[in-house]
């Protein structure tokens, strides 16, 4: 084998390897936006739950405890797909919105298991928010690579 075959061999192997890792790191980035919302969320809800501002589990919230749960949420996903399409390799956007898609079936889903413990306008309005939050992430994350 000459220099020239050789080369031509790590090419290949090297350009062959290079989707998948784009693929792997593209599936990371919408994981790790994934990730971040859901653990501040998660801790947040926590936290109020725990000081007493959100009642037990179990027990329904007002309508105005929902409005505050919703304008956190609503930041949390905005930061999430930030996060996604900051860690996105190419294409930030697609990423941000990747992401947006996956958060519009779990809101759909949530919507569905927990229909009769909240008010209804709180469900539909986590599926509503699921795409705008994600466009505003990814404007984010361009305004942020601009400056």
């Amino acid at each position: 084998m000459n220099t020239t075959e050789a080369l031509q061999g790590t090419l290949t192997a090297t350009t062959d390897a290079a989707p998948a890792r784009t693929t792997l790191r593209s599936v990371g980035a919408v994981l790790g936006g994934l990730l971040s919302t859901v653990v501040v969320t998660t801790a947040v809800d926590l936290a109020l739950h725990a000081s007493g501002v959100f009642p037990p589990h179990g027990e329904r919230m007002s309508d105005a405890l929902f409005v505050l749960a919703l304008a956190y949420r609503i930041l949390f996903n905005t930061a999430g797909c930030y996060v996604a399409a900051q860690l996105a390799p190419a294409r930030p956007t697609r990423h941000a919105l990747a992401l947006g898609a996956v958060g519009l079936a779990l809101a759909t889903l949530g919507a569905i298991a927990m229909w009769d413990l909240g008010p209804a306008w709180y469900s539909l309005a986590n599926i509503a928010i699921a795409l705008p939050c994600a466009w505003a992430g990814a404007r984010l994350r361009g305004a942020h690579a601009r400056s």
